[in-house]
């Protein structure tokens, strides 16, 4: 199926915002980065150390045990609780957050806050 005019450019938009936020954002291994990536159905986050090139935590609503329907904002707070508790397990603390061209709102944000709950902290 082709992707129309409006689509294309709702993605480049995305690529724009993306590239901006990693010109910014870098993981490290005191301070990893959280990537977040969502579709229609799911929502995505992993803990990224970008200095040796290596996803240390992730976590998905595919895989998580979620109440409800995964598509949700509710879904997206208990995956942000999730991975902060894998992340606490593995000894991470403190990271920096990379929304992935997304806007910080509606799934996007309770992932962050969800994560914020579980101890991590941006």
């Amino acid at each position: 199926m082709p992707v129309g005019h409006v689509e294309r450019d709702i993605i480049a938009l995305r690529t724009r915002r993306r590239l901006r936020i990693r010109r910014k954002i870098r993981g490290t291994a005191q301070c990893p980065r959280i990537s977040v990536f969502r579709s229609n159905q799911h929502i995505y986050a992993q803990i990224i150390d970008d200095d040796r090139g290596c996803t240390l935590v992730q976590c998905s609503s595919r895989d998580c045990p979620i109440a409800g329907s995964r598509k949700t904002v509710a879904a997206a707070r208990d995956v942000g609780k999730e991975l902060a508790a894998r992340a606490r397990a593995a000894g991470i603390e403190t990271v920096a957050f990379d929304r992935g061209g997304y806007l910080y709102h509606g799934r996007v944000k309770a992932l962050a806050d969800g994560a914020r709950e579980g101890g991590l902290r941006f």
